[in-house]
């Protein structure tokens, strides 16, 4: 076996998912068929962990598994611009996610300083000012007594 081929648990190891993983992507034909040992064991190309690694993060990302397919496959002109098309999508769609994320941020730190406030000022007595806002007016009032 030469070292630039790995078996199939070294691949996993390396890209951190387990042999099952690597057994479903290679079935899916997400790569070409792992060439076998006369032990018959797989053996995978060295570039085959970043492959995996790029899988799960496309997946990550929102990439269906059909789509990932299709971005690993070789082709022409008209794939190269399918696969442009669905590039720009996901850009899109991840550049959408994260304003969302940023806009609830932004909503987040705020609550997170009344929070501390609240902790700081009543300690043990204190009433979260972010969840049960019609309760706190009553847990107020208990204050106030």
């Amino acid at each position: 076996m030469e070292r630039s081929e790995l078996r199939i648990g070294e691949v996993a190891a390396g890209a951190g998912v387990s042999v099952d993983t690597v057994r479903y992507y290679e079935r899916l034909k997400l790569w070409p068929r792992a060439r076998r040992t006369s032990g018959n064991f797989r053996l995978f190309g060295s570039d085959s962990v970043q492959r995996v690694q790029f899988i799960k993060q496309a997946q990550d990302l929102g990439f269906s598994l059909d789509e990932i397919k299709g971005l690993l496959a070789t082709g022409g002109a008209e794939e190269c611009q399918r696969v442009h098309d669905l590039l720009s999508e996901k850009l899109r769609e991840l550049d959408g996610r994260l304003t969302s994320m940023r806009k609830f941020r932004r909503v987040l730190v705020p609550h997170l300083a009344e929070c501390e406030r609240e902790l700081r000022e009543h300690g043990q007595d204190a009433c979260c000012p972010v969840v049960g806002i019609g309760k706190q007016r009553s847990i107020t009032d208990k204050r106030r007594r």
